[in-house]
């Protein structure tokens, strides 16, 4: 098996960690998310309570969505603040590896999230058809946060990633729900639809980077994976399914740089149950008990 995915991973082999062993909870530190600087001074001034409002609900939303993958415990986040703010680095979502490090050993964290929102707009367009006199209206938001997720006993950073949102993938509320703006304000029902998407996506990014969903048994065509509801699985979904193999270290620095992963397969999500889910295997050269998946990119 070893010879086996040394071969494979010379064709398609992806160098992403696998921080902690999967039968451990890890301990994170979240930070209070907070607008830019730079996107507080360029709000308009009507605008910065619904700034406010959303960045607010996405503060809430983020912790429930963290707890939801049951694979965090959060900590410290009182004292991960005053940190931060000692610093005068939570705004601006610059924290160094020193500050990371602080965190983590007041709070206890072995893992540190910075989240800060770097663009927010929510007006409405109006268009008018030259030659027939009739005008359109076209709602326009988009709301962008970055995460960053530090190892807070090194202050390494592991990932940095941007999420982005916008009224086009809520089509339904404004449908359904005969939706309607005044200059571009947001209902109540969108502000939680959008501050609940965006959280789902950091928490399940965060999940895949320190614990990959993996295998926990295979039967004939089906797998069992360590993912449930509020893990980022939805029916329908396909994964690619990727064996472990060598540790690979750095000749020059000595630094771990993951482990080989090489592709054994694909599957399809048919069930989310609370703690896990059942996959059809759709490729299979080499699925088996511990190897991990990921999303096709």
């Amino acid at each position: 098996m070893k010879n086996h995915i040394s071969t494979l991973a010379l064709a398609g082999a992806l160098l992403l960690p696998v921080i902690v062993p999967a039968q451990e909870k890890a301990t994170l530190a979240v930070s209070s998310i907070k607008p830019t600087p730079s996107l507080v001074a360029a709000v308009k001034p009507d605008k910065k309570l619904q700034l406010g409002r959303i960045v607010e609900s996405l503060d809430s939303q983020l912790i429930d969505r963290i707890n939801a993958t049951r694979k965090f415990d959060v900590v410290g986040r009182s004292d991960l603040s005053d940190v931060l703010k000692e610093q005068d680095l939570g705004a601006s979502g610059n924290v160094d590896a020193k500050t990371a490090a602080k965190a983590g050993k007041l709070t206890g964290a072995k893992y540190l999230l910075v989240t800060t929102v770097d663009d927010f707009q929510d007006y409405v367009e109006k268009a008018t058809f030259e030659g027939t006199g009739r005008a359109a209206t076209k709602r326009v938001f988009r709301l962008s946060v970055v995460g960053k997720v530090y190892d807070a006993s090194t202050g390494k950073l592991l990932e940095s990633a941007n999420f982005q949102t916008g009224n086009d993938g809520f089509k339904q509320i404004q449908e359904e729900r005969n939706y309607s703006v005044k200059d571009g304000e947001l209902s109540d029902e969108m502000m939680v639809a959008v501050s609940r998407d965006l959280a789902q996506k950091i928490a399940n990014r965060i999940a895949d980077v320190i614990f990959p969903a993996k295998v926990l048994l295979k039967r004939d065509k089906e797998i069992t994976i360590n993912r449930g509801e509020g893990g980022g699985l939805v029916v329908g979904d396909t994964f690619n399914v990727f064996a472990l193999g060598e540790e690979l270290i750095d000749p020059d620095t000595k630094e771990s740089l993951g482990r080989e992963e090489a592709k054994v397969g694909k599957v399809k999500i048919t069930q989310v149950n609370p703690k896990t889910s059942t996959a059809q295997i759709l490729e299979d050269t080499g699925i088996d008990k511990g190897a991990i998946l990921r999303k096709p990119q």
